[in-house]
């Protein structure tokens, strides 16, 4: 391979098009400059001490950085969601340049990431607002304007962003709502300690917020435990239960082990074997968005609030107590959950009366974050929706 050839190679790895069409432009108005892109591309894009998706990052920002660069920035805008690069991650980008560069800077960069965005028909971020609760405040999310409302409660360690990836496609015909649990995301630093009752009164009170009788509630792991918290102590709330890769009884000499490590050695040390708890090896291996996402939540964690979740999580008390629970439920297992495997949930579904049981092939504990689509069909078949029979 001639120094054309890997500069052509290393042009369209980076950008998605080959030169000769990204450039043409370039190429007829100055073959010379056209030469001297790919000799560039030969040479520096080639080293890979700069991931591809690094360098397009990098891109992006210096471009919204100095200005004046509309045309390059949604070429590289585009050119790093073919890389890997999520719109939350751009959207991110820009706040980061209107902090360093300006805020004229940062919003004109943000005007463009938002059309890129929206050519390359992704949705805008959902519409957030703040919650006071009866000792924090939290963050909502909502997606949707009608129809029943859907409640979803996340797992330990992240936040409400967890739920990114099935919003839009559970919000059709549906209000769908998010939020952060206490000592997590913009609940982080609630008071301390506290019990799951209190994580069912948080839950109710979050309903109580946004207007909400009732609301469909669906819960991943520590969210499905509170979502079974509340359905036992306030079962006029809860329409429906959707419990995703979840326990009725707690491993007290474990979760205590956690808590007791974060405490001793800081969220760093619990990177590793969280990770591994939550994700496939090929999504490691990939290091996609979600794992992306989830790394950085568990590295920015005050070890005080992981702690006191975990010693919460342990006074989960609902194994047998949903034994009278009426309302449609719905338990969804990893088949390859390394933390809960399916026959837990088997046998948790089997607890609960008329309670419908679902593997999801291939999907491990974190399954909103690796296989949302599998979730997102399993809910739109459960949950009821506005204008569905």
């Amino acid at each position: 391979m001639n120094r054309r050839d890997r500069g052509r190679r290393e042009f369209e790895g980076l950008i998605g098009a080959p030169p000769e069409d990204a450039l043409a432009e370039v190429r007829l108005r100055s073959p010379q400059l056209y030469d001297t892109v790919l000799d560039s591309a030969a040479s520096t894009l080639a080293h890979a001490e700069l991931g591809r998706a690094d360098r397009e990052i990098a891109t992006v920002a210096i471009l919204a950085a100095i200005g004046g660069a509309e045309a390059q920035l949604a070429r590289h805008t585009k050119s790093a969601l073919g890389q890997g690069v999520s719109p939350a991650e751009l959207r991110a980008l820009c706040e980061h340049v209107a902090l360093y560069a300006g805020f004229p800077r940062g919003l004109n960069a943000l005007a463009m990431v938002d059309r890129a965005l929206t050519d390359a028909g992704l949705p805008r971020p959902p519409r957030t607002s703040q919650v006071t609760l009866a000792d924090h405040e939290t963050l909502v999310a909502q997606r949707g304007e009608a129809g029943p409302a859907v409640l979803l409660v996340h797992s330990l360690g992240v936040d409400w962003c967890m739920w990114e990836p099935v919003l839009d496609r559970i919000a059709e015909g549906r209000r769908v709502f998010a939020y952060d649990l206490r000592g997590h995301g913009h609940a982080a630093g609630a008071p301390t300690p506290f019990t799951m009752a209190d994580t069912a009164r948080d839950l109710v009170g979050v309903l109580d917020a946004l207007g909400l009788d009732r609301a469909h509630v669906v819960g991943l792991s520590l969210g499905g435990a509170i979502a079974q918290a509340a359905a036992v102590a306030y079962p006029e709330r809860v329409e429906s239960l959707a419990l995703l890769a979840t326990v009725d009884v707690t491993f007290p000499e474990a979760f205590e082990a956690r808590a007791v490590a974060a405490e001793a050695h800081g969220m760093r040390a619990m990177v590793a074997s969280t990770l591994t708890r939550w994700f496939t090896a090929d999504a490691l291996a990939e290091n996609g968005w979600g794992v992306r996402y989830a790394r950085e939540r568990l590295l920015r964690f005050d070890p005080a609030d992981w702690a006191a979740m975990w010693r919460a999580y342990r006074t989960l008390d609902v194994r047998g107590r949903l034994g009278e629970f009426s309302a449609p439920t719905l338990v969804l297992a990893g088949g390859a959950d390394a933390a809960i495997r399916p026959e837990v949930l088997s046998d948790l579904a089997g607890r609960i009366p008329g309670a419908r049981f679902q593997e999801l092939p291939a999907t491990p504990h974190m399954q909103t974050l690796e296989r949302p689509e599998l979730v997102a069909d399993a809910l739109n078949g459960f949950l009821p929706a506005a204008g569905r029979p």
